[in-house]
């Protein structure tokens, strides 16, 4: 199953944005999950990605869309967050350091923390895609 949602640049949006995911997987896996567990997991990795594309790559321009791209194989996820922005160098980000106490620059530890896999890609047919992969794990009775 795959499902796309485009979405205005906004962080109002923020809420449709959870739902539209939350929804994607209630339908893909039913009662088969750990809602608790990897709802949390899930929306945060999306929520810092989705904010990001907002606040950095397409800053206040509410009117430049982001696409949101989910695609399930048996119990594979695969999230795609692709926006229009000038895209962000890769090589230039160090891992925050505690001791430094710096503001930004979490978002991309704690998506690679919650997430199996993460990718991403400067400028494929005009636009960047943050890539964020998991397997969703079966409920297990214990």
């Amino acid at each position: 199953m795959k499902s796309e949602l485009h979405v205005p640049s906004d962080l109002n949006y923020l809420n449709i944005v959870e739902n539209w995911l939350l929804g994607c997987l209630k339908i893909q896996f039913g009662e088969s999950v750990d809602w608790s567990r990897q709802s949390s997991r899930l929306r945060l990795a999306l929520v810092e990605a989705y904010s990001n594309v907002v606040r950095h790559a397409h800053k206040e321009q509410p009117n430049i869309p982001i696409l949101l791209r989910v695609e399930f194989k048996q119990r594979d996820i695969a999230i795609e967050i692709w926006d229009y922005g000038a895209g962000f160098d890769m090589s230039s980000y160090f891992p925050p350091n505690p001791d430094d106490r710096q503001e930004g620059g979490y978002g991309w530890l704690i998506m690679n923390r919650l997430m199996d896999k993460v990718e991403y890609q400067l400028q494929v047919n005009g636009a960047n895609c943050l890539k964020l992969e998991a397997t969703i794990p079966e409920l297990t009775n214990s």
